[in-house]
């Protein structure tokens, strides 16, 4: 049984073989990797919506070498400790990194839940899709989630853009929500080797309307880029490949090795 709505008129979507299909008949079908498309929008054969193919693949590529293992692992950690019922949203899966080793860690557990991810990127979603079998995934905008109101148990967002009414529509009461954001020293190194003046990361108030902030983790280490390959992965998955000029860029085409600092703020929240 799936918690997603169809993206028409909210009505619940029903599995039949490969489509979802609602009581208003309207449908959906699942894609060859395993991922259903909701997303509504006009002329979607021309506009690439979130993360384009380079960034996922670069992103895919970096993270499957562990760099962010530490993160993965106290997320993790944070899911199966506090996770109260069987139902947990992926909120900007992207590729399934995080949402494969989530489910990996609730098997190992033996604790019962059903998975979902969805993601505006349907390059991430077609990746996500074939990673992990066992979750369930859409493609669909943060901003309007085909879930319905109170269906979800735990709600995680990782880097992902915040939509505070959303996630309190899904969450049901007492839901927890985990969030990831970057800290202020996050790839201080990176930024200082592309920039002439670099700056550090904003870290605005943990507080957020219709929740209780319950824990707060900060996970920062070093770590070390021994190749050209991994660099121009880390820095093509970030915002700053698309807001720099080509000069700018060129500075780390040949550096050949890089050490910098990963700084990350692992947050828990509770609905109320």
């Amino acid at each position: 049984m799936s918690i997603f709505i169809c993206p028409v008129c909210g009505e619940k979507l029903e599995i039949s073989g490969n489509t979802y299909l609602c009581s208003e008949h309207h449908c959906f079908d699942r894609s060859r990797s395993g991922y259903v498309n909701l997303l509504l929008s006009k002329n979607t054969g021309s506009i690439v919506h979130g993360d384009n193919k380079l960034m996922v693949q670069a992103r895919r590529r970096f993270l499957g070498k562990g760099y962010y293992e530490p993160l993965c692992t106290a997320l993790c950690n944070a899911v199966s400790e506090y996770i109260k019922g069987n139902t947990i949203l992926d909120a900007g899966c992207g590729e399934g990194y995080y949402t494969t080793a989530i489910n990996g860690k609730l098997h190992e557990q033996n604790i019962a839940a059903s998975v979902y991810g969805i993601d505006i990127s349907k390059t991430a979603v077609e990746y996500a899709a074939k990673r992990c079998r066992e979750a369930e995934f859409a493609v669909a905008s943060v901003f309007h989630i085909p879930v319905g109101n109170s269906s979800c148990d735990m709600l995680v967002t990782l880097f992902a853009p915040y939509c505070g009414e959303e996630f309190r529509r899904v969450l049901n009461d007492n839901g927890v929500m985990i969030m990831a954001i970057p800290s202020e020293n996050h790839l201080w190194e990176l930024k200082k080797a592309v920039y002439d003046t670099p700056y550090k990361n904003e870290v605005r108030p943990y507080g957020l309307e219709g929740f209780r902030l319950e824990k707060q983790q900060r996970i920062t280490y070093d770590i070390s880029l021994d190749s050209q390959e991994d660099i121009d992965a880390l820095f093509s998955m970030t915002p700053y490949y698309y807001r720099t000029g080509r000069e700018q860029q060129e500075r780390l085409a040949h550096i050949g090795n890089l050490c910098t600092k990963v700084d990350f703020e692992l947050l828990l929240y509770r609905k109320f």
